[in-house]
């Protein structure tokens, strides 16, 4: 039997950034965040309509967690504890050796270098920890901030890779 690579918890620390378990008193953050219409401006999702569907969603994700089907991290302020956005690792293959990252911030941070060092963390974690292969990243067209995440951190578009359900997102990807 495959034990839980996510227990204990993995908490990640960068220079300004600690990456930790969403917690349900993260309840307020993640509604407000998940809800925003620049936050899903790129994204397909059901919308959040109120603290109970952020509740709801804590829930699975961290069920999720226990059950070793995917980590989701709280991006928090290392200064303050303030929750900034959300970062995970999910979608692994069966082999456990590729998995997907997503990613999200709140609008008061973008611009500022966080989401690169919460990727950059995860990517370590990744790569290390894991022992993954590759990661990957499906993000929209359009979203250049994205793209340009990706990039930076050496991340290289599959040309020949589509997402079905989703023709207007890329994706990306990084071999360790």
């Amino acid at each position: 039997m495959q034990t839980n690579p996510f227990q204990p918890f993995p908490i990640l620390t960068s220079e300004r950034l600690i990456l930790r378990k969403i917690s349900p008193d993260d309840d307020q953050s993640v509604y407000i965040q998940r809800s925003s219409p620049i936050v899903n401006k790129y994204i397909v999702r059901a919308p959040v309509n109120d603290i109970t569907d952020a509740q709801a969603w804590i829930l699975r994700i961290n069920n999720n967690v226990n059950l070793g089907l995917s980590v989701n991290w709280a991006i928090t302020l290392k200064d303050s504890g303030t929750f900034i956005g959300l970062i995970c690792l999910w979608n692994f293959s069966e082999d456990r050796t590729i998995a997907e990252t997503g990613y999200e911030l709140s609008p008061a941070y973008h611009g500022k270098g966080y989401m690169n060092e919460a990727l950059q963390c995860v990517m370590e974690y990744g790569f290390s920890k894991l022992n993954l292969k590759t990661i990957t990243a499906y993000t929209h067209r359009e979203n250049a901030s994205s793209l340009n995440l990706l990039k930076k951190n050496g991340f290289i578009w599959d040309e020949g890779e589509v997402d079905e359900d989703f023709p207007y997102n890329v994706i990306y990807s990084i071999s360790k």
